[in-house]
């Protein structure tokens, strides 16, 4: 902790360091009992026995008892098998070969595949720097150095144990006891290679909840099997019962008080819920969701959205926030009514963000993981979470977007989960555009169909505390056109693995937005830190039938100096294209360049002066600059990355800057065609599309900045002023209208 958060740390602050200073302390010199497992004596006087009912066979107890109570599915192991094989028959294959794979030593984690940690499997090593990290106690190692760790992600995936999960429904489909075995050779294994307290493994407190997590489902995959022995059982609780506590004592309150927080304290009332035979659990219970309940209105903006501005943590928030509530009903917990209100709101704007295609932005970092992991969908899929919540709150719209029903469904709500989905009415959600303007976010979109236009702008916060999950993203957008998805976020693809590349996955280059002079508007320091910070400003939003609208603002560019504003408008003529207005003001002598990130499916090509992508999107930009193509990347999971094109209209401009883009998706019927009509004042364009013509008018700082009117047979038959109330005012006859109407019109004869 550096000098200047010393000095505007408060009393508590300062209390809880100091705390966890000198419990590290302890640990370190072999003062604390928390830094050595409990004996079977010492095990045996942290479990409360009312009445003799646990008694000696902690193995046994559990096996039979029949509270508390755990998800549903596992609660019916053959009904819950027996649907997965007959609904999922392809998924149900899959987990059999990828368990197989796993038994052979073989893992696929985060975006990397076929990965091999040893075999026996070496807890401490990383394979792709090929390094091995020190076993010393966890407080000594700086996991963030790469010259040490290596990208320290990948290690963590492999010891959070999910892929117990995979080991479990494989053994549930197939009762083949050499997934258990597996399963307690590499529990057994884990156990040995990570005494308490020592090694990277214990040096994150979310890593600790998330590897208890898994821990307690596996417990319940395997908990009838006869290769689950007692004294591996018996062992694995000592583990756990030492977890709970290193959790309860070094909590994220001021280190990483994000997921981290909310994760660790999903861990905690995991534990207290679940074992709940020990005499400390009703403490650990509480304690997890007096801060899973405390932080929700801290985390969630008003609107719903998550507040470091990362799709792929939001939908973390959302799934630590429906495992709360799951096992909370289970087990008649009461929790305040807010916990469901703020959990509507998370969901309600995964659904609005959700592309035509199923699949959702990943703006923010993206880190690959999950709390669970219990399908085989895209990383970039968060319906499965969109089923849950449809089931939870009975909500057709959420279900219209998650479509069928997700395999995570079933084993999170059950049989009878998976019947109450099917009941539901799937109906459109209420709204097609959707303002988040608390979090910054504008969802424009002309259908809820396979086949519709759709816009996410970005004019939000640059993100919150420290700002670690925020990328330069500022007025940037994605787009799809027809249904296809094609300028995207490139993503994250790593932390620490590549300073290069971590760099630029989250600069301004990275983005659909602008850069001025090569310059990035926020500037990285670090992984997790930034040099310079833009905020975004909105100006206005309108949503409208017929058209959506949309203006924001950023400061930024340092470097080109601090009064540089970038302020970008968006008109969207529904189920026809969007204008975007890029006014860089001042940029005398500068370079802008406008970017144009296309996923790595489409394949954008250069045709009359306009990029195209096979999909059907055409980009024509006007601005006296010139496109030029770069080679790019797209990672769609952290630690995958996929080769694509930038396309990039670049300009030297003198003065304001101005550049005008049309994006233009295909019509099957005719080609849009788009001219520049020289003016003394503003900028007008003449739009063509088979029978139809219409008429552009951008005017900087008038009262109707943006006109659009369209002709049909030459007579008129829309006008729209997106920036105002009404459109009857204005008057077609004003001497400037008039005369540009006439010079299209002379314009397009000739």
């Amino acid at each position: 902790m550096d000098l200047n958060k010393l000095k505007n740390a408060s009393i508590h602050e300062l209390r809880v360091r100091a705390s966890q200073k000198l419990a590290a302390f302890g640990e370190r010199h072999g003062w604390s009992n928390l830094a050595k497992l409990p004996t079977d004596v010492r095990l045996s006087s942290l479990i409360s026995s009312p009445n003799g009912s646990v008694g000696n066979d902690l193995l046994e107890h559990f096996r039979v008892r029949t509270q508390p109570a755990f998800f549903a599915s596992l609660q019916a192991p053959e009904a819950t098998a027996r649907e997965f094989k007959s609904r999922w028959p392809d998924s149900a294959q899959r987990i059999v070969e990828k368990a197989d794979r796993i038994c052979e030593g073989k893992f696929d984690l985060l975006g990397f595949t076929d990965l091999s940690f040893g075999d026996p499997v070496h807890w401490h090593f990383e394979p792709g720097s090929g390094k091995y990290l020190p076993l010393v106690h966890w407080s000594q190692l700086d996991y963030l150095d790469p010259e040490l760790a290596g990208d320290k992600k990948i290690v963590w995936e492999l010891n959070r144990h999910q892929y117990f999960a995979t080991l479990g429904q494989a053994y549930w489909l197939t009762r083949d006891e050499q997934y258990v075995r597996t399963f307690t050779a590499h529990l057994e294994s884990w156990m040995d290679a990570n005494p308490p307290k020592l090694g990277v493994n214990w040096a994150s407190s979310l890593e600790v909840a998330f590897r208890s997590i898994s821990w307690l489902w596996a417990f319940y995959f395997f908990k009838s099997s006869p290769s689950l022995t007692t004294s591996t059982f018996n062992r694995s609780l000592k583990f756990l019962y030492l977890s709970a506590r290193h959790l309860e004592s070094y909590l994220s309150t001021y280190f990483s008080p994000n997921t981290h927080l909310t994760g660790e304290a999903l861990g905690l009332f995991y534990l207290g819920t679940l074992l709940s035979e020990f005499r400390e659990a009703k403490r650990w219970q509480e304690l997890g969701s007096n801060i899973l309940i405390e932080q929700l209105p801290i985390h969630v903006r008003p609107d719903g959205v998550y507040f470091e501005q990362s799709s792929y943590y939001h939908r973390y928030t959302t799934d630590f926030y429906l495992h709360f509530l799951l096992l909370s009903r289970s087990n008649n917990f009461p929790l305040p009514a807010h916990v469901d209100e703020y959990l509507v709101l998370l969901l309600d704007h995964l659904m609005y963000i959700t592309r035509p295609d199923g699949t959702t932005p990943l703006f923010g970092d993206d880190d690959g993981g999950r709390l669970a992991k219990l399908d085989v969908r895209a990383a970039n899929d968060f319906r499965g979470t969109l089923a849950t919540g449809a089931v939870l709150f009975d909500r057709g719209d959420y279900k219209f977007v998650a479509s069928d029903a997700a395999e995570e469904l079933l084993w999170l709500t059950g049989v009878e989960g998976l019947k109450r989905y099917d009941s539901i009415d799937a109906t459109q959600p209420s709204e097609k555009s959707k303002p988040f303007s608390d979090g910054g976010y504008f969802v424009m979109r002309d259908g809820w169909t396979r086949e519709s236009n759709y816009l996410l702008f970005d004019c939000g916060p640059h993100g919150s505390l420290a700002c670690g999950h925020a990328h330069a993203d500022a007025l940037s957008f994605e787009l799809a056109a027809n249904g296809h998805t094609l300028l995207v976020d490139p993503g994250t693809y790593t932390y620490t693995g590549s300073k290069e590349l971590r760099d630029w996955f989250r600069s301004s280059h990275a983005h659909n937005t602008i850069t001025l002079n090569e310059e990035s508007s926020s500037i990285p320091d670090g992984a997790f830190s930034w040099k310079t910070k833009a905020e975004s400003r909105l100006w206005g939003w309108r949503s409208h039938e017929r058209y959506d609208f949309v203006s924001g603002e950023v400061g930024g560019f340092s470097q080109s100096g601090s009064q540089t504003h970038h302020r970008r408008s968006i008109f969207f003529l529904k189920k026809d294209y969007w204008i975007v207005s890029d006014i860089i003001d001042p940029v005398s002598g500068q370079r802008i360049d406008v970017r144009f990130h296309f996923d790595s499916s489409a394949a954008p090509i250069l045709r009359d002066g306009a990029r195209e992508a096979k999909s059907g999107l055409k980009i024509q930009c006007f601005g006296n600059g010139e496109w030029v193509e770069e080679d790019s990347w797209v990672s769609h999971c952290y630690g995958q990355k996929e080769q694509s094109k930038t396309c990039v209209f670049s300009a030297v401009v003198e003065g304001t800057g101005q550049i005008i883009s049309f994006l233009l998706p295909a019509k099957t019927e005719t080609e849009w065609v788009v001219s520049e009509i020289p003016v003394k004042e503003g900028r007008v364009f003449a739009v063509s599309g088979g029978k139809t013509l219409d008429l552009v008018i951008i005017r900087p700082n008038e009262r109707f900045e943006w006109l659009w009117l369209r002709f049909v047979d030459d007579q008129l038959q829309e006008l729209l002023s997106p920036q105002n109330d009404t459109d009857e005012s204005i008057d077609l006859t004003d001497p400037f209208l008039s005369s540009v109407i006439g010079d299209m019109r002379n314009y397009v004869r000739h």
